[in-house]
């Protein structure tokens, strides 16, 4: 599939990756968190707010790999890639 549909199957809950892609690597959404929640301590930290502080969160796309889950962007060959699949 293409990456429009990709998209549109993140947002409904299913995680997506290339076919050129490891086993395991994957893309999700990430809802956010519009209502807020209260930060931790790592987050604290990072801006500077005191713990517990409640902060909003936008949707955001999220990379899975090997080592845990990091905020992720795609870059112009996964744009136009056509070898997105369901993982």
């Amino acid at each position: 599939m293409d990456f429009g549909q990709a998209l549109a199957a993140m947002k409904g809950g299913a995680p997506v990756a290339r076919g050129s892609w490891e086993t395991g690597v994957m893309v999700v959404y990430q809802q956010g968190y519009p209502d807020g929640i209260p930060i931790n301590g790592n987050t604290a930290r990072a801006t500077g707010l005191p713990e517990g502080t409640v902060c909003r969160f936008r949707p955001y796309l999220m990379l899975r790999t090997a080592d845990g889950f990091v905020p992720w962007v795609a870059n112009q060959t996964d744009l136009l890639a056509d070898d997105w699949e369901c993982a």
